[in-house]
């Protein structure tokens, strides 16, 4: 057994002044006691907040993160289109090890921000040639290793890629991606099962890239023949271009035939989901659909704003993700989150409900219930016996934080808070980082730097 103190930890009820946590030695929650004087084994003046779950990753493209922003010619088009021929050609370079090393920097990078939790959306299965490798998981189990040396918790998620548009061949630049049929991608996601295995922090779901990027058909079959009880993501609605291809192929856009063809729930989650109708935007909360919101990514590739107040409104449940890691601190992706919905509705309450009036408290708690649901976790209360101790804590020395109130510390931790002021993160009950470093931080940086002159796009 092992015993943490903090200045507070949040709960859903409000904040637990002064609490003792006890946890045992595989890092789970024993005992919460409140304003406790028992001497603990580590005393943390800090802020505990629920750990925060990074529910749709592409680990690779953090290799690339700046390397899009030089433009040739300020009048040419540059858009998400000429932005993934860039991603193509660094999915072309790598191999297992540089793969493994890049995640294992952004991961350890994600713990040190306050994430404790990361669903990779992982389509990067083949050789350089397009060729499976001897164990088909072979990726995929590079970036399990990758969690396990960041210390993250890792929602693996291999993903069925078949075309390269709507009915489309793919192209030769997507060869290192592509499962041709469902019996071909079954066994890759049986092979990425056993991967998960070797890591306790390790569990699995189930993907389908696009409308665009697999077969329709195919996409209804194996939401009814796959596994039913761990969660589905798909990308969808992220380009104009790719809802006006949808019309163009299947005769709807692409979350009106979802709702039209699936039996859409609450295991379902939709990453980006930007460009909706009303009609989309409703029929997605009310079939407790999850939508799975990058703010930085989708503000990056100029991607638009999601129609949120109006998903809120009928109950529509989000989360959060750093996709293409142009940006890794999670309070930053609410802030632009909420910040965008401000700008074009000119209104302040975005994160608010009817029960909750608390901004900071809302977002808390749509971000890590929306987001376990991602992982495969359902836990309802942030902290809990039983559970593990996942926390992001903040430093309570910081001006702000140290003289607000109960009342007022939430939200003034999300709307004012940066990484310096990130005390650190724990993750299964084991502190991973600590005043702005992760505790393995040379030996993955040192992987991390070797991998990338290897590769030489820097």
């Amino acid at each position: 057994m092992k015993t943490y103190s903090f200045k507070g930890l949040l709960q859903r009820e409000g904040w637990v002044e002064n609490p003792v946590v006890t946890v045992d030695t595989t890092g789970t929650i024993r005992e919460i006691i409140e304003n406790s004087s028992a001497n603990a084994d580590l005393a943390i003046d800090g802020y505990a907040l629920p750990g925060f779950q990074n529910a749709h990753s592409h680990a690779f493209q953090y290799g690339m993160a700046g390397l899009a922003e030089v433009h040739q010619h300020h009048k040419a088009s540059d858009d998400f289109w000429s932005w993934r021929e860039a991603m193509y050609s660094l999915a072309l370079s790598i191999d297992p090890d540089q793969m493994e090393a890049i995640a294992g920097m952004v991961y350890s990078e994600m713990v040190r921000h306050g994430y404790t939790n990361v669903a990779e959306f992982h389509y990067l299965h083949h050789d350089k040639n397009g060729k499976a490798y001897d164990n088909v998981a072979e990726m995929g189990t590079r970036l399990v290793a990758a969690a396990q040396r960041a210390g993250i918790n890792i929602t693996l998620i291999p993903i069925f890629y078949q075309k390269g548009g709507f009915g489309k061949a793919p192209n030769h630049r997507q060869k290192r991606f592509i499962s041709p049929d469902i019996d071909a991608y079954l066994r890759l996601f049986e092979a990425s099962t056993k991967a998960c295995a070797y890591y306790e922090g390790a569990t699995i779901g189930i993907g389908i890239h696009s409308l665009r990027g697999v077969e329709p058909k195919e996409v209804a079959e194996i939401t009814r023949s796959g596994p039913q009880d761990i969660p589905f993501h798909i990308h969808v609605s992220e380009q104009l271009q790719e809802v006006e291809d949808s019309i163009a192929y299947l005769g709807n856009r692409p979350v009106e035939w979802l709702l039209e063809n699936l039996e859409l729930s609450d295991r379902f989650h939709l990453v980006h989901a930007t460009h909706l109708t009303n009609d989309e935007t409703v029929g997605l909360a009310k079939c407790n659909a999850n939508v799975v919101l990058c703010p930085s990514t989708e503000g990056n590739l100029g991607d638009g704003i999601f129609p949120l107040r109006t998903y809120q409104a009928e109950g529509g449940r989000w989360s959060i993700g750093t996709d293409s890691h142009i940006g890794l601190n999670p309070l930053e992706e609410l802030r632009i989150l909420d910040y965008g919905q401000r700008l074009t509705t000119h209104k302040r309450n975005t994160f608010t409900s009817d029960l909750q009036g608390d901004s900071g408290m809302y977002a808390i708690e749509m971000v890590t219930f929306s987001g376990r649901k991602a992982m495969n976790n359902v836990a309802r209360d942030f902290f809990a016996p039983g559970e593990p101790f996942n926390a992001s804590i903040l430093d309570a020395r910081v001006p702000l934080l140290a003289t607000s109130s109960p009342a007022h510390r939430t939200a003034s931790i999300l709307y004012t808070a940066d990484s310096s002021h990130q005390w650190g993160t724990m993750v299964n009950g084991r502190v991973q980082a600590q005043e702005g470093n992760h505790i393995s931080e040379r030996e993955i940086s040192e992987r991390f730097l070797r991998a990338m002159i290897q590769l030489q796009n820097r």
